[in-house]
């Protein structure tokens, strides 16, 4: 009988905790949300669930992984092979031609099924970080309205600054004092010898002196979903792959940014101690989350009418190559 009433009281529970989990990709987009964040969100969506829906968690751990960079194994639709979509963001979004100078980028313009083109485009998939190739291809697809596509993200970091408070698309902001929505952008700075914040990257871009900044951004594509006070966010080139990153929000929506002390040195995960006896130091949230970009366009940018002219001369070659950063 006890056994009876316990499996009537798990049969009711079980809505209640179902309904505590949430797929952010899977929610209506929000009331009020502009129709760029809806293609943003989407895009970014679209390409997350082909890698198989892998995600960090909000203690900052790879929870699930799938396929990655280089493989030659099927995405989720069972037709794109992973590196060759790699490829495709560096082609679609317009971000490989700068890098035309570096070994393997020119294979990557050539069709599949070349084995030594394809060999030497898989390295440079390999050696030549796309997290920001990831970003400016899903600028491309939601037709994002003067958007800065570069293979470097620091460039639109840079872009959003230099648009002062009414910057377009995006607008440079504190992300410890302003509320992410969808469809803005989150970046961290990357492999500086102390953190930043807000406050000294605004510093350095007013001096000139971000240069190549090496730096990382994801979109946002949920926050406080359901209630459930989680930031979500979505970006390429993490641990090889597409990417969900998990992050906690206080009560007002502001983003609990993982305690990376602005006075201590940044250092790597091994210098941290991170190791399977030290749980606790190893943390992927754990950045210098300097920026958060505000999407401040509306709506996308028309399509462009399509122009067929066969003597239409090529675009010239760049004069050298950009080094590569995420």
């Amino acid at each position: 009988m006890a056994y009876r009433y316990l499996l009537c009281g798990l049969t009711l529970l079980a809505p209640a905790f179902a309904a505590h989990a949430v797929e952010a990709c899977d929610v209506p987009p929000r009331f009020g949300l502009s129709e760029t964040g809806k293609a943003v969100v989407r895009a970014a969506c679209g390409e997350h669930r082909l890698w198989y829906r892998p995600f960090i968690d909000r203690d900052g751990r790879i929870a699930s992984l799938g396929v990655t960079e280089a493989e030659s194994d099927n995405l989720a639709d069972n037709g794109l092979v992973a590196w060759q979509r790699v490829a495709g963001y560096w082609r679609e979004s317009g971000t490989l031609a700068p890098m035309g100078a570096i070994p393997g980028a020119s294979s990557c313009m050539q069709p599949a099924g070349n084995r030594y083109t394809d060999s030497d485009c898989r390295a440079f998939l390999i050696d030549n970080p796309w997290s920001a190739a990831f970003i400016s291809w899903v600028m491309t697809r939601a037709a994002v309205p003067g958007f800065a596509r570069s293979p470097r993200h620091i460039d639109y970091i840079r872009a959003a600054y230099q648009g002062g408070a009414n910057g377009s698309p995006y607008r440079l902001t504190d992300p410890a004092v302003e509320k992410p929505a969808p469809g803005d952008m989150l970046c961290f700075l990357r492999d500086r010898s102390s953190t930043l914040n807000y406050a000294g990257l605004v510093e350095a871009l007013g001096s000139g002196r971000t240069g190549n900044w090496k730096s990382h951004c994801e979109i946002v594509i949920g926050a406080n979903v359901g209630g459930d006070r989680t930031l979500y966010l979505i970006g390429g080139n993490v641990a090889n792959s597409v990417v969900m990153r998990k992050l906690g929000l206080d009560r007002t929506g502001l983003i609990e940014l993982p305690k990376a002390a602005a006075a201590q040195p940044m250092v790597s995960a091994i210098e941290t101690g991170c190791s399977p006896g030290q749980e606790e130091e190893c943390n992927l949230n754990r950045q210098d989350w300097a920026a958060l970009l505000k999407l401040t366009a509306i709506a996308p940018a028309p399509a462009p009418t399509p122009v067929f002219n066969s003597t239409a001369p090529l675009p010239p070659p760049p004069d050298e190559p950009v080094p590569p950063t995420r």
